[in-house]
């Protein structure tokens, strides 16, 4: 039966900056459908864990700054010391600055696209490895943005960063299908999160905004675990390359 090919008991998730917001929607959703979390954050444990934990499932903590990259092998190594194994990875870690273009720094420039689009090639690598010495594939999900689609304002490096994760999602699509992995993303739109804190204060920003998105409303963690969960199970087992938009009809309008 169809629904049946959602469900993800006895699967792992390795999701990166689960603490709050649009992560820890995800883990939430993938835990409800019937995944163990392991959960890579910057911070210490927040109240993701007791929430995972609390649906029955398992969720192992692992505390990492994947602003550098040096730390990806000890993320991946960590993970498959707790959980035994990596079925699916949801690259959802990131960072913005803004800053008119004019006076953008060299310094918020890295930062942003170590974090957004570097360090999540070379965990996705890291991760596909472990894929193919498992030997039945996986799935990788990684979080693009509206401005994978749209240029913005006053956020050159993560519009950049965010254009990456489209086409890096693509390319590592192309090579990795061969081995059963599914690479994909979601591109969330104008979500009501820390990252979104600044423009929903901002009111005339705001008002904006909803203008112009159909659904009349901003997008809640809670919007994303449905795709996340389709594009962690078999259901989408021949969707690959693909960015998913959950944004409430904006790229329509």
């Amino acid at each position: 039966m169809v629904l049946s090919t959602f469900n993800l008991e006895g699967k792992v998730a390795l999701v990166t900056g689960c603490n709050t917001g649009l992560g820890q929607g995800m883990a939430l959703g993938l835990a409800q459908a019937g995944c163990d979390i392991v959960g890579v954050n910057r911070d210490g444990p927040d109240d993701t864990q007791s929430k995972v934990e609390a649906l029955g499932r398992r969720f192992w903590p692992v505390q990492a700054d994947l602003m550098q990259t040096s730390v990806v092998a000890s993320v991946v190594e960590q993970a498959l010391a707790a959980a035994g194994k990596i079925n699916i990875l949801v690259n959802n870690a990131g960072i913005i600055r803004r800053e008119d273009a004019l006076n953008f720094s060299e310094q918020d420039w890295d930062d942003v696209m170590n974090l957004n689009s570097k360090s999540l090639f070379f965990l996705s690598q890291q991760v596909a490895r472990q894929f193919i010495a498992q030997g039945n594939g996986g799935k990788i999900i990684n979080i693009a943005s509206m401005l994978s689609f749209q240029g913005g304002i006053r956020v050159p490096s993560y519009t950049a960063s965010k254009s990456a994760v489209m086409g890096l999602t693509r390319l590592m699509a192309n090579e990795w299908a061969k081995h059963g992995i599914n690479v994909n993303a979601i591109a969330p739109g104008y979500m009501a999160t820390n990252n979104t804190e600044q423009l929903r204060n901002d009111e005339s920003r705001s008002e904006e905004i909803l203008g112009r998105i159909p659904a009349g409303r901003w997008g809640v963690p809670d919007d994303m675990m449905g795709p996340v969960v389709f594009l962690a199970s078999s259901a989408s087992d021949y969707v690959n390359g693909y960015t998913l938009a959950v944004d409430g009809g904006w790229l329509a309008r």
